[in-house]
């Protein structure tokens, strides 16, 4: 399976679609990450475009294709 390519350095900001769509939810943008010392990522929050509202989730999982897709598609 090919993995989505994402730097964690390159996160915030970037836009992503889910692949299934729950409550309408489709297109988000990583608001907010946070770093320890070591520059690992150690928070990630997703804001939905349709209500702004906002979630923690782990940036790995935007690596995998079957749950996401890079951009707003």
């Amino acid at each position: 399976m090919n993995m989505n390519p994402i730097h964690p350095k390159k996160l915030l900001n970037s836009k992503w679609t889910k692949v299934n769509v729950v409550q309408k939810l489709k297109h988000f943008t990583v608001a907010k990450v946070e770093y320890d010392e070591q520059q690992n990522v150690v928070e990630c929050f997703i804001r939905a475009e349709m209500n702004a509202e906002e979630f923690s989730i782990d940036w790995r999982d935007l690596k995998d294709p079957q749950l996401w897709k890079i951009g707003w598609q």
